[in-house]
C-alpha cells in the first residue's frame, strides 16, 4: 500500500501537497516568521455548507518544532475560523508514531478524535 500511496517516496509526495495547498484559491494560508527565517504554515479551507473550518495543512520546520510555533499556528487559525463564522474546526492526521507529538499537540488544543474506520485493498 505504501508504494500506491508514495511511488516516488514520501518526500516527494510531502513536497507535492505542500506546493498545491499553498497555491489552491480557496485555501487561507498564514506563514510563521522569526528573524528572516520560515519557521512553519498553516493552511485552512473553510467549508461553509455545514460552517466547519478545516485545518487543511500545519507544519513546521524540524529545526523550530516543540517550541510552540505548531500550537500558536493552530490557535491562530482557529480564532480566524470562528471570525469567519465557522461553528467546527476539524483537523486530520496520521494514527502512525511519527504523528503523536501533532496529535498530542490538537489534544491539548481541545481536539478530541472522531472515530473513523478508513479500510484500504490492493488491487492487482
Amino acid at each position: 500500500m505504501y508504494r500506491s500511496f508514495y511511488p516516488d517516496g514520501w518526500r516527494v509526495s510531502q513536497l507535492h501537497a505542500v506546493e498545491g495547498v499553498c497555491a489552491a484559491a480557496d485555501n487561507k494560508v498564514w506563514v510563521a516568521i522569526d528573524s528572516g527565517s520560515i519557521q512553519g504554515f498553516v493552511a485552512v479551507k473553510l467549508h461553509f455548507e455545514n460552517s466547519m473550518g478545516e485545518i487543511y495543512m500545519v507544519a513546521v520546520d524540524p529545526d523550530y518544532q516543540r517550541r510552540g510555533i505548531g500550537a500558536a499556528l493552530m490557535e491562530f487559525a482557529l480564532d480566524w475560523m470562528k471570525v469567519a463564522g465557522m461553528s467546527v474546526a476539524m483537523v486530520e492526521t496520521g494514527g502512525d508514531p511519527g504523528h503523536a507529538p501533532a496529535r498530542c499537540t490538537y489534544e491539548k488544543l481541545g481536539f478530541r478524535l472522531f472515530p473513523v474506520a478508513r479500510y484500504f485493498k490492493k488491487l492487482g
